[in-house]
């Protein structure tokens, strides 16, 4: 009688995943994914390692992924420890002289660097920018009252296309640049937007605290269509924090994304069960077939 140790079965369901991911590394070899990353992927070491390893094996099987991330809870800590106190306007942080030098700070240095040093740590290469590197993203003020706000209005790729080439993962802050050298704070989902637009990218992956886009039921939507996602903004069943994450999506697609996916974050895996499985994570938003 032959035993089986308990250990292999595992080993054999690992191998029987990799063999039923096949398809979709062949799917996905050569394309280019934007990754929004924020909120619970950022909160822990374990879930930065967790993203950062995922990350990685997407590079390892032909995936070029391009990582654009925020950072709103360590800018606020940081500006609360220095005591710079913030003013609003409709609800959204007014970007003085004092607090975009503190988001630049910490958008550049600490949080950036923490995902680099995470890829690294799993075996890749990566290297964070900004979006005044290169002058990848130039910007106009979005509204004076909000002072150093910015819209990205310029995309100059070309530099991450060189990336691209040398296998090296950009891990990028949201931050643009003026054309009269101011320096701008940009929303993290609209940074990810235009970047993903300016490279064509097949997939925009929006990392969340929630599940995806709900229905009138409160039920996840899987699939959805720009004309839906209008309708349901219209009829205000897509509403609160979700308008903006499906505004930069329709923005995105028109600008040449092939397909965006609004999907949790804080479940494990999100991005490679969303890329290398038949039943995807979160809402995937694409035009008709």
């Amino acid at each position: 009688m032959t035993e089986t140790h308990p250990a292999s079965e595992d080993w054999a369901q690992t191998a029987h995943t990799l063999s039923q991911a096949l398809p979709f590394f062949q799917r996905y070899a050569g394309a280019t994914v934007v990754i929004k990353l924020g909120g619970h992927a950022m909160g822990s070491d374990e879930a930065m390692r967790s993203f950062a390893r995922d990350v990685v094996l997407m590079s390892h099987v032909g995936v070029n992924p391009v990582i654009v991330h925020g950072g709103g809870p360590m800018i606020n800590a940081v500006l609360k420890a220095q005591g710079v106190e913030s003013t609003f306007v409709g609800g959204k942080r007014v970007t003085d002289a004092a607090t975009i030098e503190v988001v630049e700070m910490v958008l550049s240095g600490f949080v950036g660097k923490r995902i680099v040093q995470a890829i690294q740590a799993e075996g890749g290469t990566a290297v964070g920018i900004s979006g005044k590197d290169a002058q990848l993203m130039i910007c106009e003020q979005t509204n004076p009252e909000l002072g150093f706000v910015g819209t990205p209005v310029e995309m100059n790729p070309t530099f991450l296309e060189r990336m691209k080439d040398s296998k090296t993962i950009p891990v990028i802050a949201p931050i643009g640049a003026g054309r009269n050298g101011e320096t701008f704070n940009v929303n993290g989902d609209t940074a990810a937007g235009a970047i993903a637009g300016a490279l064509k990218a097949d997939r925009l992956l929006l990392l969340t605290d929630v599940a995806g886009v709900k229905g009138a039921d409160g039920e996840v939507i899987s699939e959805i269509t720009p004309e839906a996602i209008q309708e349901l903004t219209d009829t205000g069943v897509i509403s609160g924090g979700m308008i903006p994450k499906t505004e930069t999506a329709l923005l995105a697609m028109e600008d040449g994304v092939r397909a965006v996916v609004i999907l949790d974050g804080r479940v494990p895996n999100a991005c490679l069960l969303e890329l290398y499985t038949k039943a995807g994570a979160g809402t995937l938003i694409r035009g008709k077939r």
